[in-house]
């Protein structure tokens, strides 16, 4: 399994913003990823309208975490950023064509391996990620 770009950086804005404790222009994350500024930008943009950031425009603006990093439990992020409904075609019944949906055993199997997934996330919040603040300040080159 793959998590999409889109939820690789929105993990890596949380992190950035909870290992600084400060606010942070998307350029600023972005430069220290060595990532596109563009496709941050986007995920910076959901991850406001999921509450999890807050952003303000302009100069002197940027994004500051609107949660403690102990309540951000991290499978709820992924769950709110995957489309874990459609992790293979049958399990989206509303699309689904497959011929053999229901007579075969994969989307069960498949359906309990994301939860397996999604609830061993569970265990661990933004602050979990961080346990030592300034050594990923230093790597990440955020003084």
């Amino acid at each position: 399994m793959r998590l999409s770009l889109h939820s690789d950086y929105a993990l890596r804005i949380l992190m950035a913003l909870a290992a600084t404790g400060r606010q942070m222009s998307v350029d600023e994350i972005a430069g220290q990823y060595g990532v596109s500024r563009n496709h941050l930008a986007k995920v910076a943009q959901r991850l406001q309208a999921l509450g999890y950031v807050a952003a303000q425009r302009g100069r002197g603006g940027g994004l500051t975490l609107a949660k403690a990093p102990e309540t951000v439990i991290v499978g709820a992020v992924v769950r709110e950023l995957e489309r874990l409904d459609g992790f293979v075609e049958c399990m989206n019944p509303a699309t689904s064509a497959c011929p053999v949906r229901g007579g075969c055993g994969l989307q069960g199997a498949l359906a309990g391996a994301l939860a397996a997934f999604t609830a061993h996330l569970d265990g661990y919040t933004l602050a979990d990620l961080l346990p030592q603040p300034a050594r990923f300040r230093a790597l990440l080159g955020a003084a």
